[in-house]
């Protein structure tokens, strides 16, 4: 991305993810950019009370700490924030400058890049949590301070006449994005994933997650694509 190498690199990780599965795509960046990558250590018991944004501010504070340290290493130097699935979404509100729950993060001050991996950014489900961030940071509500890129997997279409795999993406991409019969990367469906406003990048065969399918977003080929690639719509 042309920056300085003392720029770091802050991943937050996804729901009931741990800071272990984060291990290959930490030193993929690293050796790509020689900069210093933080990973945000949420544990899965951490992801528990997603269903309430008090659940979210737990996790919200972890990222606070870990973007202190970052700071303070490289003093001066703006972040790139990379969110994996509902880290992702939970950066969007990091970056804003209105109170979530009388806390005001306005990372936006800290970050110039936010790269979301696969992230649920809509959903047609009436999840409180979720609908609160889209009423109050639509789209790319911190462009052009901060630059946006989603990457979403194409790898999986859903079907209730096919294998399992295939009919358990039917069943969650529906609820998120309306439509059963979806591409998605095996959880959250292309459409869902690509926050509009900001750059796109859909990555055929690519997986939600290791558990999903053996190659997905942390897979060290499919880092070095996607880094490239939004480092390339950055211009």
């Amino acid at each position: 991305m042309n920056y300085p190498v003392t720029r770091p690199i802050v991943i937050l990780g996804g729901m009931l993810s741990s800071p272990q599965q984060y291990r290959d795509m930490r030193a993929t960046l690293a050796e790509l950019t020689g900069r210093p990558v933080h990973v945000v250590p949420v544990f899965g018991h951490d992801w528990l009370g997603m269903v309430s944004q008090v659940g979210w501010a737990h996790v919200l504070r972890k990222l606070v700490r870990v973007v202190e340290q970052a700071r303070a290493e490289s003093p001066g130097e703006k972040i790139t924030l990379v969110g994996h699935s509902a880290g992702g979404v939970i950066g969007r509100v990091y970056l804003g400058a209105q109170p979530f729950l009388g806390q005001v993060y306005d990372g936006a001050r800290y970050v110039d890049s936010l790269i979301t991996l696969g992230s649920p950014h809509y959903t047609h489900q009436r999840m409180p949590a979720w609908r609160w961030v889209e009423d109050h940071y639509p789209g790319v509500c911190c462009a052009p301070a901060v630059r946006y890129a989603c990457v979403a997997g194409a790898a999986l279409q859903g079907s209730l006449r096919g294998s399992a795999q295939e009919g358990m993406a039917y069943s969650v991409y529906r609820p998120l994005c309306g439509d059963g019969l979806a591409w998605g990367d095996g959880l959250v469906p292309v459409r869902s994933a690509l926050l509009e406003g900001a750059q796109h990048f859909v990555m055929d065969g690519v997986g939600h997650s290791g558990s999903f399918r053996r190659v997905w977003y942390g897979t060290p080929d499919v880092v070095r694509q996607w880094w490239r690639a939004c480092g390339e719509m950055d211009g």
